[in-house]
């Protein structure tokens, strides 16, 4: 992984700390785009701080998945229980890009706790993770 132009992430992570809202969504975006090591410990300190905006998380759980560093493995499941919507689904949709098999007990807890569009990501998770559903045996 190659690491980005220090001066482009310097200017990124300042957005990053910015007050405003919507700087902080469109940089965590950015930091997604450049990637390297620096963008995936931010993203992943970002997925985890509770005190973020919901979106702001979403959007770095998001981002784990596109950079695939297994690192983020352990904050994504955390992430399964965050408030909101947006936050969780895209943990679920990372973790399934991520491959690693830490993800199928989270995943499939979150198959029976959630909506129907937060199973399906659940269910396109674990079988990207090759997990094996086996039918239910009729009675």
């Amino acid at each position: 992984m190659t690491d980005p132009d220090p001066i482009i992430m310097k200017q990124v992570l300042s957005e990053l700390r910015d007050v405003n809202k919507e700087r902080r969504r469109t940089a965590v975006m950015k930091l997604g785009m450049l990637g390297g090591e620096e963008a995936v410990r931010t993203l992943i300190h970002v997925v985890s701080n509770h005190h973020e905006d919901l979106i702001v998380r979403g959007r770095a759980a998001l981002m784990l998945g596109k950079l695939g560093d297994v690192r983020a493995v352990e904050p994504l499941i955390e992430a399964l229980d965050a408030p909101g919507y947006q936050t969780p689904l895209h943990a679920v949709e990372a973790l399934g890009r991520l491959g690693d098999e830490r993800a199928i007990d989270p995943l499939i807890r979150v198959m029976g706790a959630r909506n129907d569009r937060m199973r399906e990501a659940a269910e396109r998770a674990l079988r990207n993770l090759g997990y094996n559903f086996q039918e239910e045996p009729t009675p």
